[in-house]
């Protein structure tokens, strides 16, 4: 269930959520978050849990953070969808003969499809909204535009739906055949659909085009619309027409140059666009929400950003502070954990272990209402409760873990920060709701500490990457400030690969590697491991390690060492066989680097970049490769020892060694590379770029034998690699 909604936070944008307002940042992703909050607390309506704790839905009290203006009056955001095919298709446009024989658009020469024309009309007064899209498909690829997912919740209001396909020469093509309506998630409180259907008979040079029309019983929710798309729009026409009666909304616009929003003065706000560029499609991108363009319309309580923040951060404030009140129970739970004896430091370590030993529902199935009351486990109003459980969601196991620090007089404090997978925080949207999960700050024994306990399987003083960078609200001596949490240190999470590798003169190649893997990189494969079982983490891990390996040769996972451990290295021992080299004569060619022959450097195929590059967390790589090489083979080259550094940013370094220990018949190769950054701007991509260019030519270089003679034999431990003996 869990990994439903981290998938449906990222449709793509033609899949449609009418009437969502301001509230959902980037789109939907909040508005997600609450359909997850609610098919995950579904049964358990005696006990409300906040609003604003995001997609994993804590059970906390409804008492703390204070829902905006717009909160409160547009809840009602999502469409229940009817199939109400019609016999004619009124109001579709003609295609011009110019639109019917495009084979591509010069504005956009590289898109599988483009829009025509997009339009999206919101008409509170009649209670409507209309969709409307023209798409010309110029490749094979472009065809897969004609499938369209609609996801809803059923019995909310009515929908028609009118589509149909025109060929080349002006052929029509009626959509007739009803849509398939799947129930994703159902339970005694709440369902999720997803009505799904193809517009028929699509070919290269069709022209696709549909409306559909929302027709609601109640109000309807203020519009966000969203601007760009995954492929470039000709031309695009929006329009709110409000309910007089409400007064004017507030609205959040990112829009390109001379892009303008009119407001009649009477109600009716209207934007009209041309030749919107697409979405960017670049390696390693941040989300989105802050860059693409968008309007978002809501109504606000508040007369300044300043001021909903301020009295946001006073609601949450007085929220974590009753939540983590040091209570009796607590106080003699601390006795248990820690001695009296122990510095700050190793206090709030003891206190850490206590609570990743506790049953995290954020990985496991959490409990139905009915199930807690037949096993007459108390819903969670307090992080006592949680003790008393011994289970809890992420946010509220790390609210545990402030409470124990509180009550062992440690300088711990919440903070609950923006999932950085999901978004970036933009203080423009006023919704606390944007902030995601909780995370904790200390300051223990003269030094400032992050901790993510809410991350079940990560290391005491470090941090999910996703909750590195990340903004959100962080306990003031009064209230709550907006503050960001530090990047990850590169020293703290690394691959080390090392393999001893037998290869015979006809290319067969035996041998097996050891993985070590820490910090981030140790804690992915330990969460893969809490959400599957045993067969599938192997599989993934088994497919991991074929994108490291030449071709021809496979590598089978034997074991993991550490893997139920969150405070040590993971380990983990792979078997490898297969072929490896090339024979050309009297030479015999083998990978230089045998951890990169597949590799896809990234970067070095962009030349320029348009917005910044994420990569996620500051990462350290080794590569140790042993060769035992031929009987009757020497080293005539292999790749040189060579450094190249990007200054203040990442360093790479291999170094290639014959005769290791002594053997004649035994190459050696390393390679390290570290890169000490997260996120660069699009002004430094260059330097970037130059780095990787660099990194891969030196990846390239290969590991030439030779056959030697009787006497190069005997002196073979003593040529040096890249020269020819």
């Amino acid at each position: 269930m869990p990994g439903f909604f981290r998938a449906l936070k990222h449709l793509p944008a033609r899949v449609i959520f009418p009437s969502v307002s301001a509230r959902a940042y980037d789109g939907c992703a909040i508005l997600c978050g609450k359909l997850a909050q609610a098919a995950a607390t579904s049964a358990t309506a005696a006990s409300p849990c906040s609003s604003s704790f995001g997609p994993r839905a804590p059970q906390l009290p409804e008492k703390g953070i204070r829902m905006p203006f717009v909160s409160r009056c547009g809840l009602a955001v999502l469409l229940a969808i009817l199939w109400c095919p019609r016999t004619t298709l009124a109001q579709f446009t003609d295609p011009t003969p110019q639109e019917l024989e495009m084979k591509s658009d010069p504005k956009a020469p590289d898109e599988n499809a483009v829009y025509l024309y997009r339009e999206d009309v919101t008409d509170q007064p009649k209670g409507t909204r209309t969709f409307y899209e023209r798409i010309k498909v110029l490749t094979e690829k472009g065809k897969e535009m004609a499938t369209l997912r609609f996801s809803y919740v059923p019995g909310w209001y009515k929908v028609d739906v009118e589509a149909r396909t025109i060929h080349p020469d002006g052929t029509i093509v009626p959509l007739t055949e009803k849509p398939a309506d799947l129930v994703d998630v159902k339970t005694r409180y709440f369902q999720l659909n997803t009505l799904t259907f193809t517009l028929p008979s699509v070919e290269v040079g069709s022209i696709l085009e549909y409306r559909v029309t929302e027709k609601h019983s109640s109000v309807i929710g203020d519009p966000t619309w969203m601007i760009q798309q995954d492929h470039f729009v000709r031309k695009a026409h929006y329009v709110f027409r409000r309910n007089i009666y409400f007064m004017g909304p507030s609205y959040i616009a990112r829009l390109g140059p001379n892009a303008k929003i009119v407001d009649d003065k009477k109600g009716t706000y209207t934007l009209d666009l041309e030749d919107v560029p697409p979405l960017p499609k670049e390696d390693w991108m941040p989300p989105l929400n802050t860059l693409k363009w968008r309007v978002s319309f809501f109504f606000t309580e508040f007369k300044t950003g300043q001021a909903y923040w301020d009295q946001a951060g006073q609601d949450w404030a007085k929220f974590v502070r009753d939540f983590t009140k040091p209570t009796g129970t607590l106080k003699k739970a601390i006795e248990q954990i820690v001695a009296p004896g122990d510095n700050e430091t190793q206090k709030a370590e003891k206190i850490y272990a206590a609570v990743m030993k506790l049953e995290n529902t954020d990985f496991t199935r959490r409990k139905s209402h009915a199930e807690r009351k037949k096993e007459k486990i108390k819903d969670i109003h307090n992080a006592q409760d949680v003790w008393k459980a011994q289970q809890g969601t992420g946010d509220e196991i790390a609210l545990l873990f402030v409470a124990l620090c509180r009550a062992a007089d440690l300088n711990v404090e919440p903070m609950k920060v923006v999932d950085r997978t999901q978004a970036i925080f933009d203080e423009s949207l006023l919704n606390d709701e944007q902030m995601d999960d909780y995370i904790a700050v200390g300051h223990l024994d003269g030094k400032e500490v992050f901790f993510d306990p809410g991350e079940r399987m990560c290391p005491f003083g470090m941090l999910h990457w996703k909750h590195s960078l990340a903004a959100g609200f962080r306990l003031s001596e009064k209230s709550a400030v907006i503050a960001r949490t530090p990047s990850v240190n590169y020293k703290v999470s690394a691959v080390h690969r090392i393999a001893d590798l037998t290869v015979d003169e006809s290319g067969a190649v035996t041998g097996n590697i050891r993985v070590s893997l820490s910090g981030q990189d140790a804690l992915n494969w330990r969460q893969v491991a809490l959400e599957n079982d045993p067969d599938e983490v192997k599989k993934q891990f088994n497919e991991w390690i074929e994108g490291n390996l030449p071709e021809g040769v496979q590598g089978e996972l034997d074991h993991f060492l550490g893997l139920d451990q969150y405070d040590v290295n993971l380990l983990a021992v792979v078997k490898v066989s297969g072929s490896l080299g090339t024979t050309t004569g009297k030479r015999f060619f083998l990978p230089g680097q045998f951890f990169q022959s597949k590799a896809k450097h990234p970067f070095v195929a962009e030349e320029k970049r348009a917005i910044p590059v994420d990569v996620h967390y500051a990462h350290g790589e080794q590569d140790d490769v042993t060769y035992q090489i031929p009987a009757g083979y020497q080293v005539e080259s292999g790749p040189k020892t060579d450094k190249i550094s990007w200054p203040d940013h990442a360093v790479f370094a291999n170094s290639t060694a014959n005769s290791t220990g002594g053997q004649a018949g035994q190459v050696n190769v390393v390679r390290n590379l570290l890169y000490n950054y997260t996120i660069v701007g699009p002004q430094d991509y260059g330097s970037l770029r130059d780095f990787y260019v660099k990194v891969a030519e030196a990846d390239q270089q290969p590991l030439v034998l030779t056959r030697a003679t009787a006497a190069a034999a005997r002196t073979s431990s003593d040529s040096a690699p890249g020269k020819s003996p």
